[in-house]
């Protein structure tokens, strides 16, 4: 195993990727749709008294973006990057995101209530983005868990279960009217999921590649 201090990234890298995690620390108060941030989902406050356990299981993903942060400043000042304590709340967390965004999904998948009469492309572009990135993101975790990293590990967790919430979000609300005041939130995530899916495509390449390298060092020896 390589050691955990060999595991720190570049200075810039981590700047850039607080940079992006405080951006999205902060989407948290801004307005996804009809001035309604994941702040306000959580506590059921949606215009017209409609909040309910599918807005709050839609905003509290969005909080994942403070163990983000956690990790990034761990990783600029902090001599170890993660603590196990620390990894196994972060695993809860993404673990309880990942459920919510998957409960939230299954009338979507089984075209339940008013949601029959969906057109069905626009149920799939729901649908695919969000289990595409479950169910890939899961699999290489799991066939990958002897040689990944704790901390590289945490941050492709948090990565997934926050994009797989967020193209459900982008996806759900994109076409809803109205001003750029009152979905401000909606603008700042549609900048932010590129570089931070960039990240993560980044990361599982970079750890499958360390693994066919170890792979390939214990073959010639």
């Amino acid at each position: 195993m390589v050691p955990l201090m060999e595991e720190r990234a570049p200075v810039w890298y981590n700047v850039v990727g607080l940079l992006i995690s405080v951006t999205a620390g902060a989407t948290v108060f801004l307005p996804l749709a009809l001035y309604t941030s994941p702040w306000d989902a959580v506590r059921f406050r949606v215009p017209g008294d409609q909040g309910n356990w599918w807005h709050f299981l839609i905003g509290a993903p969005f909080f994942l973006a403070f163990p983000m942060i956690w990790l990034r400043l761990r990783s600029l000042f902090s001599r170890r990057l993660s603590t196990p304590a620390g990894r196994r709340l972060i695993w809860t967390v993404v673990a309880l995101s990942i459920c919510g965004t998957m409960l939230v999904e299954i009338p979507f998948l089984l075209r339940l209530g008013n949601l029959a009469r969906m057109n069905q492309w626009r149920r799939l572009s729901i649908v695919c983005p969000t289990f595409g990135i479950i169910i890939a993101s899961g699999a290489f975790l799991f066939l990958r868990r002897r040689d990944i990293l704790p901390t590289r590990a945490c941050l492709i967790g948090l990565n997934a279960a926050y994009l797989a919430n967020a193209a459900l979000c982008l996806i759900v609300y994109g076409p809803m009217p109205g001003t750029a005041g009152s979905r401000s939130g909606w603008i700042v995530t549609i900048t932010i999921v590129w570089p931070m899916l960039l990240e993560l495509v980044w990361l599982l390449i970079k750890t499958f590649k360390i693994q066919v390298s170890q792979a390939n060092s214990r073959a010639g020896k």
